[in-house]
């Protein structure tokens, strides 16, 4: 017969195992779902998406945008009625002092009080709100499109980064070949040691470099994590076709630029600046006419006497309309002038700074086929030249080296072009959100 403690304590052992193996498989998942995270690639796209979602200054324009909204509901209203409350004619002298009804001029007084502002006041002062709104939110797209590009220039900067890197670690590995057989031609008797250290130099030259690039790089990942957080750390993938604009440049001349530069953002903003401007000036102009206020009080004395009604109407004197609504007025139209300056201004340096970039993007784009085409192959056969030399005994291993360390120059400076021309292009590419259409259609090549 099996013992009873025996018994008992089976299911409690066994589900404290499932319990650890439970405990264990969360562990486990949790992990794998947190390395999995970790490694995941992160494309250009998806860096751009998680730091417009990461960002608190987009939240604080949408915060801005409804706060004026509110506001121009509120300015639509009637102000407040002012209710009044007081004692009139009270004696303080005399058998009848402080009596509120032995005296037939003393009087308790209820009134109400209200300002009748013009319906087409209250509409302008809700419009210069409703610009405020319509200004905040114009503000959103120009953040959120420095954000896009910020982000791309960041992303950019490691990409490129890398693959430098990846260069130089490549040729590194030459140059270790290129020492291991400097010493064997040494040991052979068929070279000197003049060779061997020169291959050695060659190393620290490539070793001094990959540790100025490892700088570099860790400077762009810094960047990148101030935008994506922790994301920053994940391997990048996808580089973006950087030979291609959203706008069409085949179709945009000179004079279309600046058509199309007029929905810039930052034009944009200054555009609603100047709305509100125009609604301050013509709210302004309204002022000229004064507000009435009418108020109504009810009076009562005391019981030998008989209660009144007074009516009253307030209307402000424009006594020095001169120097006070007509300075006004000129300050707020002197102001509309100065924002549409201020725009103008604006878009004549967004219009040259677009056209040299366009410029700079080309330039750096045909520099860089140049290199692929021409430069980089003729510097890869003059290596294998150099090397065939080499080990016939016609050439030196200066000439081997030579030759792998222009051919070194050259692929990091095509990839330093190729990097410019990204960062021209994401400068171009952002100049309005991607969630927002272009002014013009997707672009072509350069013809």
């Amino acid at each position: 017969m099996p013992d009873a403690g025996h018994t008992q304590s089976c299911p409690r052992g066994g589900r404290e195992r499932r319990r650890l193996v439970a405990a264990v498989t969360l562990i486990l998942a949790v992990w794998s779902q947190g390395a999995l995270a970790v490694d995941a690639p992160l494309s250009l796209a998806e860096a751009q998406g998680l730091a417009l979602a990461r960002s608190r200054q987009l939240v604080a324009q949408d915060a801005g945008a409804a706060a004026s909204q509110d506001l121009a509901v509120a300015a639509r209203q009637l102000p407040d009625p002012v209710l009044r409350v007081g004692v009139d004619n009270l004696p303080v002298t005399g058998t009848d002092r402080y009596s509120l009804s032995s005296d037939f001029m003393t009087m308790r007084r209820v009134g109400l009080m209200q300002e009748l502002t013009r319906s087409d006041k209250r509409r302008l002062r809700a419009e210069r709100f409703e610009r405020e709104a319509d200004k905040a939110l114009a503000e959103k797209d120009r953040l959120s499109a420095e954000i896009e590009r910020d982000t791309a220039l960041a992303w950019l900067d490691r990409y490129y980064a890398e693959a430098m890197m990846a260069v130089l670690t490549e040729q590194r590995a030459q140059a270790k070949l290129a020492i291991e057989a400097a010493e064997g031609t040494y040991r052979g008797g068929r070279g000197s040691q003049a060779d061997v250290l020169a291959a050695r130099v060659a190393l620290g030259v490539i070793d001094d470099r990959a540790s100025e690039l490892d700088r570099k790089l860790q400077n762009a990942t810094v960047r990148l994590e101030r935008w994506v957080g922790a994301a920053a750390r994940q391997p990048l993938f996808g580089r973006p076709d950087i030979d291609k604009l959203r706008f069409d440049l085949a179709t945009l001349d000179t004079s279309s630029l600046g058509a199309h530069l007029v929905h810039h953002p930052e034009i944009a903003v200054l555009g609603k600046q100047e709305q509100i401007a125009q609604a301050e000036a013509d709210l302004a102009k309204a002022n000229e006419k004064p507000d009435w206020t009418v108020e109504v009080n009810y009076l009562h004395r005391g019981p030998a006497f008989s209660d009144m009604v007074s009516v009253g109407v307030s209307v402000p004197l424009q006594w020095d309309r001169r120097n006070r609504q007509d300075r006004e007025l000129a300050a707020k139209l002197a102001a509309v002038e100065q924002a549409k300056d201020e725009r103008e201004e604006m878009l004549r340096q967004h219009l040259g700074e677009t056209r040299a970039m366009i410029n700079e993007w080309q330039n750096d784009r045909e520099r860089r086929q140049r290199y692929e085409r021409e430069l980089i192959p003729l510097a890869v056969q003059r290596g294998s030249a150099a090397l065939a030399a080499y080990r016939g005994g016609k050439a030196g291993i200066g000439d081997v080296l030579s030759a792998r360390r222009d051919e070194i120059d050259l692929r990091l400076q095509a990839l330093q072009l190729e990097a410019s021309a990204a960062q021209r292009w994401a400068y171009l590419n952002f100049l309005y959100p991607s969630t927002k259409s272009m002014p013009t259609t997707v672009s072509t090549e350069r013809k």
